[in-house]
């Protein structure tokens, strides 16, 4: 069981990521030959590409926080004061995780409207609009989770005396 949760916080959002973006370029790909060629395309060809897209983004964004490649403004940052970047990424993990509760309430009402209501998904008989979004509110609680690991990283390395992560890695990776 500790091996499916070490593999599942390494790989989560990626196998998310991939599963989905492959099905749905995979669904574009067969439908548009199917139009050109056969004139001929499913009714919900348009619609469920755009709902696994839901996943796409949104497992990114919370692969972004957990790499913490994500917009951030690294050149005051590492300007300042060893507490002063400390107190910079104490807040940056105070903000996302109130933005992300706030996402995952306003969301979630969404999701349960849509259960509520049985939405379906344009084109489909039996496809539930509420599964893809219910991609909003998960993402948004790993966000809470990524967050919180980056947050015991940051307090480890500040109580250890070592270089804390203000710089993005994506800009460490590619200046090293």
């Amino acid at each position: 069981m500790r091996q499916l949760i070490s593999w599942l916080d390494e790989n989560i959002e990626r196998t998310v990521i991939l599963l989905n973006y492959t099905a749905l370029a995979a669904i574009i790909f067969v439908e548009v030959i199917r139009r050109f060629v056969f004139a001929e395309q499913a009714a919900w060809s348009t619609t469920i590409p755009i709902y696994l897209f839901l996943w796409v983004v949104w497992m990114g964004c919370a692969y972004n926080v957990k790499t913490r490649s994500h917009l951030r403004f690294d050149e005051l940052r590492t300007r300042l004061s060893y507490e002063g970047q400390l107190a910079c990424l104490l807040l940056d993990a105070a903000l996302w995780i109130v933005f992300s509760l706030i996402v995952i309430y306003y969301t979630g009402e969404q999701v349960m409207i849509a259960r509520e209501n049985f939405s379906i998904v344009q084109g489909t008989d039996n496809v539930m609009q509420w599964w893809f979004y219910l991609a909003t509110p998960i993402a948004f609680l790993l966000v809470i989770v990524r967050t919180l690991q980056n947050l015991r990283e940051d307090v480890a390395a500040y109580r250890a005396g070592v270089p804390l992560a203000v710089r993005s890695t994506a800009f460490q990776e590619d200046h090293v």
